[in-house]
């Protein structure tokens, strides 16, 4: 393993984590390197895109290294891992019993959960709290990860 990997570039994969997407972390560099299903699905047809801007060549490149190489690239948590919905149930119970708490927990169940969350943390009045209290599940997160993976980080 590398010197002392960033905690803020795992935090930056962790927050952008999607379902068409995956970070890895380089074990030699210790570089946080991002792989959209589009561009790993163009290495593993080996189509170049040879018409596609630059950035885009590089993409596919970064993730044909990923497949090559993948024993010197481990996976970073991705959005199932992160578990979004209980950062909002955890942010729910953190909050004193009462109105926005009643309403909050309530928002988090049924359809469209994360609108209907963020519009209601909006209302009350409490979501810029809710941001900084998803950053440190977040933060801890990423923690834990390097942790049980044995990395050296650095804040």
């Amino acid at each position: 393993m590398p010197g002392k990997v960033k905690l803020s570039d795992v935090i930056e994969a962790l927050e952008s984590a999607g379902d068409e997407q995956q970070s890895y972390l380089d074990d030699r560099s210790g570089e946080v390197i991002l792989v959209t299903q589009e561009f790993a699905n163009a290495a593993e047809e080996d189509e170049g895109f040879s018409n596609a801007p630059d950035w885009q060549q590089e993409a596919i490149q970064e993730a044909k290294k990923v497949q090559e190489e993948e024993e010197h690239f481990l996976a970073l948590p991705g959005q199932f891992e992160i578990h979004e919905w209980e950062v909002m149930e955890q942010f729910c119970q953190s909050l004193a019993d009462g109105r926005p708490r009643d309403v909050l927990l309530e928002a988090i169940h049924g359809r469209r959960t994360f609108r209907r969350f963020k519009d209601a943390a909006r209302r009350l009045g409490v979501l810029d709290q809710q941001y900084v209290f998803r950053d440190k599940e977040i933060r801890q997160i990423a923690i834990d990860w390097l942790e049980e993976n044995g990395i050296q980080y650095e804040e």
